[in-house]
This record gives C-alpha cells, sequence and structure tokens, in this order.
C-alpha cells in the first residue's frame, strides 16, 4: 500500500510541476529542458528502487519523459497534451526495438536462452557444475572460477554476461554463492574488461572517438598508441578487476552483500525470500530424478562453438578478408565488426549444435528439443522488455539533452590538477543517468580531451591521457551501477538474480572503488606517478576488505551465528 501512495504521489507531483514549467509550449528546436532533463532516468531510478517494480519504473519515466517534451512543445490544451504524451511514450519502445542494433542485441539474447534451454535440458550445465566442484569444492574456488572466466571471455560484454552466468551459475547454486554475488561478478568482469581489451568490440569505437577528438585540436596521433597509454590511467576498471578476485581470495564482504552472502551460506537460499529472479530456471528442475547421463561435452561443445564462431564473425564482419591476417589486421576487423550481427550468427549456430547433439544422442526428440529451445528463450521475454524500455530511456535522455545539461552544470574555469577527477565524476554521473557507456563516452571525449589540452599547449600529456581514462572508465562505472543500464540488467538475466537486489548490493562495492579511484584521479592531477597511484589504490582496495569486510566463511559464520 505504501509503495502505491509512493508512485501516486510522486507522479502526480510532477505532472504538476510541469504542466506549471511550460504550461505555454513553444518551438521543439529552441526549448532549453535544463533541471527537468534529468527527470525521466531519475524518476525510473527512484521508483525501481522505492517499489522494485522495475517494468513500471522504466515506463513511468519513459511516460514522464514524454509530458516533459510535449508540454514544452504543444501549444494544445492541458488535457490534449496529456493524450498526447500518452501516446508518445509508446512510440519510444517502438523506435528502440526498430533499431538494428537493438534488435540484433534482442535476438542474440533470445537466443542465447534458448541455447541454454537445450543445454539444460540435456544436463550440460549441471555437468559442467558437476566437474568444477571436483575442482572449485568452496565457495571461494568458485568465485574465482567464476571471475576467472569472466576475464578469458574479454571481446564483448554481453558474450561475457550471457556465457559466463549460466554456464557458472549451477556450481556457484551448489558451493552455496548468493545469486546476487554472482551477478555482480558477473557484471564486474564484462565491460571493465572489454573496455580494456586491445581485440574486442569496444576498440574500433574507443579508437574513432579518440582519433575525432585529438583531430579537433589539429593534434596528429596514433589513436591505438593513446588507447594503450590510457589503460594505467582506467582506475575504476583496474581497481574493480582486482576487487573482484579480492572479495573472492579473502572470502570477506560488507554491506548488503554480506547480508546475501551470509543467507546463501547458513541457509543455502541462493536468493532472497520474495526474490524475483530475471531468469527462470524451473526447466532445469526436472533433472532431478532424470536418468540423463550427464556429459560436459554437452554444455561445453555448444559453448566453445558459441566463442569460436563469434571471433570468426567479428572478424568477417569486420572486413577481415581485405585486412592483413596479423594483429594489427585483426584489430582493424574487430574494431569495425558488426558485434549484433556476429553474436546472432555465433549463438543461432550454438543452437544448432545444441540442438543437433540432443537428438543425435537420443536424449530428446527433434521436437522435444525445439520445445527446450523456445522453453529457454521464452525465460528472457522479461529481460527483453526491460532492455527495450532501458533504451527507450536513453533515448528520451537524449531529446531531452540530459548529458549536456548535466555536462554544463561543471564550471569550464578550473585548475589544472581538478580536471580528471571531475571528468571522472562527470561521466559516471552521465552514465549512471542515461544508462549508456558509449553514450557518455561520444559526449564526454569532445568536451574533456580540448579542455585537458588547454592546459598543456593541445599536446598529449599525462594530464591528457589521464582525463581520457577519466572519461572511458567513468562511463564504464555510472553503466556498471545504473538499474536502466542494458549491461546491469542482462548480468541479473544471466545470472537469475532479482534485478533490484543486484544493483543494491552491488553498488557499495562499486562506489567503494570509484571513491578509490576518484582519491587517484587528485593525485595523479598533482603529480604522484601513476604507478604508484595504482598500488596505493590496490592497496586501498585490499585494506578496505580486510579490515571493514566481514568473513563469509562458512565455519566463521557458524560460529558467529
Amino acid at each position: 500500500m505504501k509503495k502505491r501512495i509512493w508512485v501516486i504521489f510522486i507522479m502526480a507531483t510532477f505532472l504538476l510541476m510541469s504542466a506549471l514549467a511550460f504550461a505555454n509550449g513553444g518551438d521543439a528546436e529552441t526549448v532549453y529542458y535544463g533541471f527537468w532533463s534529468i527527470i525521466p532516468p531519475l524518476l525510473a531510478i527512484v521508483l525501481a528502487f522505492v517499489t522494485k517494480e522495475v517494468i513500471l519504473s522504466l515506463l513511468l519515466g519513459i511516460f514522464s519523459g514524454a509530458v516533459i517534451n510535449v508540454f514544452a512543445t504543444s501549444s494544445s490544451g492541458f488535457f490534449m497534451k496529456l493524450i498526447e504524451s500518452y501516446t508518445k511514450t509508446f512510440e519510444y519502445p517502438v523506435n528502440a526495438l526498430a533499431d538494428g542494433w537493438h534488435a540484433g542485441i534482442i535476438i542474440f539474447t533470445l537466443t542465447i536462452g534458448g541455447m541454454v534451454g537445450v543445454i539444460a535440458k540435456m544436463g550440460g550445465t549441471r555437468a559442467i557444475a558437476n566437474a568444477l566442484a571436483k575442482k572449485a569444492k568452496t565457495a571461494r574456488s568458485a568465485q574465482l572460477a567464476t571471475a576467472l572466466m569472466g576475464v578469458v571471455v574479454f571481446f564483448d560484454d554481453y558474450a561475457n554476461t550471457l556465457i559466463v552466468g549460466p554456464t557458472m551459475r549451477p556450481l556457484t547454486d551448489k558451493l552455496n554463492v548468493s545469486r546476487e554475488k554472482l551477478s555482480y561478478i558477473v557484471d564486474s568482469t564484462a565491460a571493465p574488461v572489454a573496455t580494456m581489451a586491445a581485440i574486442s568490440t569496444w576498440i574500433g569505437y574507443e579508437l574513432g572517438l579518440i582519433g575525432d577528438a585529438f583531430n579537433s585540436l589539429g593534434t596528429d596521433v596514433n589513436p591505438y598508441g593513446v588507447f594503450f597509454q590510457s589503460i594505467p590511467y582506467r582506475m575504476y576498471g583496474l581497481f574493480a578487476l582486482f576487487m573482484v578476485f579480492m572479495v573472492g581470495f579473502l572470502m570477506r564482504d560488507f554491506g548488503p552483500m554480506y547480508e546475501a552472502e551470509k543467507r546463501a551460506r547458513l541457509t543455502g537460499k541462493v536468493l532472497a525470500d520474495g526474490a524475483e529472479p530475471m531468469l527462470s530456471t524451473d526447466f532445469e528442475k526436472e533433472l532431478d530424478n532424470s536418468d540423463i547421463p550427464l556429459k560436459v561435452s554437452n554444455a561445453l561443445v555448444p559453448i566453445l562453438t558459441l566463442i569460436i564462431f563469434a571471433f570468426i564473425g567479428l572478424w568477417y564482419s569486420g572486413g577481415g578478408l581485405e585486412e592483413p591476417f596479423n594483429l594489427e589486421g585483426i584489430r582493424n576487423a574487430f574494431g569495425n565488426a558488426d558485434a549484433s550481427a556476429a553474436l546472432i550468427w555465433a549463438s543461432a549456430l550454438a543452437s544448432i549444435v545444441a540442438v543437433i547433439m540432443a537428438v543425435s544422442q537420443g536424449i530428446m526428440t527433434l521436437r522435444k528439443a525445439l520445445e527446450a529451445w523456445v522453453e529457454g528463450a521464452k525465460s528472457l521475454v522479461i529481460t527483453t522488455i526491460i532492455l527495450i524500455l532501458a533504451w527507450s530511456i536513453g533515448s528520451i535522455a537524449s531529446d531531452l539533452g540530459t548529458a549536456e545539461y548535466l555536462v554544463q552544470v561543471v564550471s569550464s574555469s578550473l585548475p589544472g590538477w581538478l580536471v580528471p577527477v571531475l571528468v571522472f565524476i562527470m561521466s559516471s554521473i552521465v552514465a549512471f543517468a542515461t544508462g549508456t557507456s558509449w553514450g557518455t563516452m561520444a559526449i564526454m571525449l569532445p568536451l574533456a580531451i580540448p579542455l585537458a589540452a588547454a592546459y598543456t599547449g593541445n599536446e598529449p600529456s599525462t594530464l591528457v591521457f589521464a582525463t581520457l581514462g577519466a572519461v572511458l572508465t567513468g562511463s564504464t562505472f555510472g553503466d556498471h551501477c545504473s538499474p536502466i543500464s542494458d549491461t546491469t540488467i542482462m548480468s541479473s538475466m544471466a545470472s537469475s538474480a532479482d534485478h533490484i537486489d543486484h544493483v543494491k548490493t552491488q553498488l557499495p562495492y562499486a562506489v567503494t572503488v570509484a571513491s578509490i579511484a576518484s582519491v587517484g584521479y587528485i593525485l595523479v592531477g598533482i603529480g604522484l606517478p601513476v604507478w604508484i597511484t595504482l598500488i596505493l589504490g590496490f592497496v586501498s582496495v585490499w585494506a578496505i576488505l580486510r579490515f571493514f569486510g566481514k568473513s563469509t566463511d562458512q565455519k566463521d559464520l557458524k560460529a558467529n551465528a
């Protein structure tokens, strides 16, 4: 009842203020939305935390954006504006789904779900869990194995999430690792790894933005060289990866994550009471009393097919046939690749391989195998709806100029040493509010690089590299922990975790690492060598876990119970 009152109160207040602020309407091309531009993502985020109803929150956020847009640009009467706002609300999801990239990700996600459904029905995921359990026999080794797999699948953050989550979930469930922890590990080893990998689906986009930013200054640079020089300054990504491994190795947690791990260790409940996982795993339970022979190959072959042909597809779609077959040629091909198309090719082929294996071994008939595929795909319908709505919020933010407004909040008259840390904070806020790291990079880099270069005569320098790293890793941080980010949503889905529980437990870890990174940018700004800054950052991560974290080892938990 209280949640309903909150929703009604927030929406009623917003509508009244919108009506007063934009009573007369105006020209769509000249309207400056200012503070109002941050209302849609802010409203969606706040309502998601208050109600735990992600779809409703996103939909109301979209509606709020439509109201702002219509009330600001339409000269109709009040009630006609409300009607126009209602109809415009549904234009955004339609346009989001009509986008070729978005449609490709939806198809890829559903196809992965279908493949996982077939693999699960023929006992593949359970066989992998059993095999890994022979080596990973503790919660510590399960977490470290999951983190290591997250680093190995480095070439794409979506592929990383959708491969690591379903593959490792049976093992982490068996060893009483909470779904909140699994989704945290999956999320923290996806984008942070992909954004720094020399060969990935991110590399071309980042190189293009870097090249354009320096070209605007009239400075001739090698974008790849600048990319590598910026890696030591990607402090959030580096510290986030280190923290993932330290959390698993030290077996220490804090905040809501500690409570989740304590629950899982002591009660065996990997999900909280009342949690609503984004991916149903009910179809896997049928194997409990099944006499199906459990073979690791039934999971490993389709997954390897997916990984290998994703590489081949990325290389091919990026013009690999026209490039020399060497490291530079492969990098160029990956940079120009159509990632959504390549991932669809790979996931479809992996699904076909899984179906053929199930039928050829007599585990299922062709009809049953196809039904298992459809059942697996159906389990991701909620995820696809949320993805579409999240993209719609991002589109509204673009129409209203949310990012531009947030950037203008920061003054351009800054002391040089403050530039990297303020750029990092600004990039984080923009990415958190819009739910997109790529969009944030595109907005911030053309502004941040010239700002930093102005202090050094438009020449590449430590300040410029630090500012570049701050934009790229700040975008990753904001996107990483935003509840309306597609990668955050997909991490919850791939791990079969409750989305809001994933966000709540991950956020303190992400903010802790971001705080350490912020101090690091200040130290670099005042002249401390980056390698010393990194060492101090890594030590800080360890110290926080060691002295402020609580042990989640089962023996310690039982002793303190």
